[in-house]
């Protein structure tokens, strides 16, 4: 099996904004291949928007005015169709061919020249987050499984492996075990879907959906989206899959089906304690199976869809979903910055603000994950690979919006960048399907990326959900959930090559934390390494919360507070907010005036909250925190 391609870039758009001609500027994403889906945002309570049939006058007038002529075809006489409305609100249309680069980008720069215009973007592919699979010869929990163990150093020899390696990377969810197994928890698991395996429960599968709709992506007669979360097959060996025409992928990258919802799903919830194959990290929770990629990716606004569905919001056409989840797991994303998504962007607000932690692999271009969506989403977990011997793995994006680490494979030995051979402890273990192109028999097998990192960290929300509903305390919202990861992360064992979060998941640290019930943080206003939040007013004894994520590694953690008028002092603490007045701050800063600074040389990794308290009435204070990256 061919290793030279250890992991897919897709072709989302990187974006920028375009000077318009006018008083409103919309946000344009603008398109780096061909396009024929493009999804459109007007704003809300304009006649435009709710009203398909003025969408469809207003593109088809902005191709005439860019001067894209289309004829008509077999398929589709009209130039454009309208095919949906987005479940965020956004409207997406299809034109009756593909528009070349250039004419994308003058249609779209056209459809935004409309003041009632928000945003236009491409419906771009994303892909799954992944490398090459291996299949093993005697699949069971102690012989493959070294990443759910504790990561303590203990010697392991993997599989078929002569060599053995010390497990610095592995993700302590054995201990985890003791506290919680994951009972009355469901994740949505937005992928490929779910194929028939005895070593599964199969129980959500039909009440999942498949969100797909395009007939060449789905595999299906049409366009038409269906209920059930079952994964049909996402191979490209097929000659319509190479064809250049179809934009999907070239002969040297098609590949056989890779059941990659099924790997995903098993390392979630793969039943344990049966007697058969291996183990799952939330054993007793079940898997809610959404399908969103096929053969060639996945469409955005599939995507963005199917979180809003997932998460309890409404999609138009499709039933409204009847089983809550407490967790969404995304092992997929592509280029290009969130802030240039605002459709996903949206979709992925919703769902937070419904109380829905939404978990995302960070990606595997070994790049920034700040250029990479939906990774640098506001309020995701974003989540980057380590390998057996706890280093960064060498494809695994990074940068200060990684989250933390988790293990996803490092495939060579000791975690290095490249070698003679794959090894068994350089992957991740979990169930299988072993058709080529549609299902066939059950079996297991390895993964490697950050596609298999992020259901470690989707299974370990599930443990701390499950063991808060059986304490019966509240359920913790989607920033506690994070700031609980972050916190409880345990340290690398080496100071990795980038900046990769604060450490390496730890299952046992983090539900033990989650059972606490003071662990209720109140949810704190995101703050990015030196970027100032201005304006900020308030009364006397009114009080602010904010939060910085500081990576391990860091330097010179400087947080502060200037500008304005009146009178604010600031408590700051790790881990968890200081109380309303500041009493159990760990550091502090209370002199007269605005200008206050908490500094910290060396600070530990983890999440850092400011609370900004005024003495006197204050108004346009600025807020920053800012560190030297390690």
């Amino acid at each position: 099996m061919s290793y030279a391609c250890l992991f897919r870039r897709a072709t989302l758009a990187v974006a920028l904004s375009f000077a318009l001609p006018c008083a409103f500027a919309a946000t344009v994403s603008p398109a780096k291949d061909a396009h024929d889906r493009f999804i459109v945002t007007y704003k809300p309570g304009t006649a435009t928007h709710g009203n398909s049939a003025v969408v469809v006058q207003n593109a088809a007038a902005a191709l005439t005015r860019g001067g894209i002529k289309l004829t008509a075809t077999r398929v589709q006489s009209a130039p454009v169709i309208y095919q949906r409305k987005v479940g965020a609100g956004s409207d997406l249309v299809r034109t009756n061919r593909k528009l070349t680069v250039a004419e994308a980008n003058a249609f779209m720069q056209q459809l935004a020249s409309d003041p009632n215009v928000v945003s236009v973007q491409p419906d771009v592919l994303m892909k799954k987050l992944d490398v090459a699979p291996v299949t093993p010869n005697d699949p069971n929990y102690t012989k493959y499984q070294w990443h759910f163990r504790a990561g303590d150093g203990t010697q392991e020899t993997i599989g078929t492996d002569t060599t053995s390696f010390a497990n610095l990377g592995g993700a302590n969810v054995a201990k985890a075990w003791n506290l919680a197994d994951g009972h009355g928890v469901t994740v949505a698991v937005l992928d490929t879907g779910i194929t028939q395996h005895s070593d599964l429960d199969m129980s959500l599968a039909n009440a999942g959906y498949d969100f797909i709709s395009s007939a060449f992506i789905s595999g299906r007669a049409d366009d038409s989206r269906v209920p059930g979360g079952w994964d049909l097959g996402d191979w490209t060996t097929d000659a319509k899959y190479t064809d250049p025409a179809n934009g999907c992928v070239d002969a040297s990258q098609a590949e056989d089906s890779s059941w990659h919802g099924t790997h995903v799903s098993g390392t979630i919830a793969e039943l344990t304690n049966n007697n058969l194959g291996m183990a799952g990290i939330a054993n007793k929770a079940r898997v809610l199976p959404v399908r969103v990629l096929g053969h060639c990716g996945g469409y955005t606004s599939d995507i963005a869809d199917a979180i809003t569905w997932a998460s309890g919001g409404h999609v138009d056409g499709v039933p409204d979903n009847t089983t809550p989840v407490q967790v969404i797991s995304m092992s997929l994303g592509g280029g290009g910055a969130c802030s240039d998504d605002p459709v996903t962007r949206d979709a992925i607000a919703g769902a937070i603000s419904r109380g829905v932690p939404v978990v995302v692999a960070a990606g595997n271009s070994n790049a920034d994950v700040a250029n990479f969506t939906p990774a640098s989403c506001p309020g995701v977990i974003a989540v980057a690979s380590n390998g057996i011997a706890g280093k960064r793995a060498f494809y695994s994006n990074y940068g200060s919006g990684v989250s933390l680490s988790a293990p996803g494979g490092g495939v060579y030995a000791n975690d290095a960048s490249t070698g003679t051979s794959p090894v068994k402890a350089g992957f991740v273990w979990s169930t299988l399907n072993s058709g080529t192109h549609e299902p066939l028999a059950e079996t297991y097998g390895g993964m490697a990326g950050t596609s298999q990192a992020t259901p470690h960290v989707s299974g370990v929300v599930a443990l701390m959900a499950s063991a808060r509903m059986t304490l019966g305390l509240p359920a913790l919202t989607p920033a506690q959930v994070r700031s609980v990861l972050i916190s409880t992360a345990r340290p690398f064992p080496s100071k990795p090559d980038q900046t990769v979060g604060s450490g390496i998941l730890d299952a046992y640290a983090a539900v033990v934390k989650a059972s606490n019930p003071a662990t209720t943080d109140p949810t704190a206003t995101q703050l990015i390494n030196g970027t100032a939040v201005a304006n900020l007013s308030g009364a006397a004894s009114d009080t602010l919360l904010y939060a910085i994520d500081v990576p391990a590694g860091a330097r010179s953690l400087n947080l502060r507070t200037l500008g304005g008028t009146g009178d604010v002092s600031l408590f700051v603490k790790v881990g968890t907010a200081p109380a309303l007045d500041g009493s159990d701050a760990t550091y502090k800063s209370v002199k007269p005036g605005n200008s206050e600074s908490v500094v910290i040389s060396v600070p530990t990794a983890g999440t850092y909250y400011l609370r900004v308290v005024g003495v006197v009435d204050f108004s346009k204070v600025t807020v920053i925190g800012s560190f030297v990256a390690p």
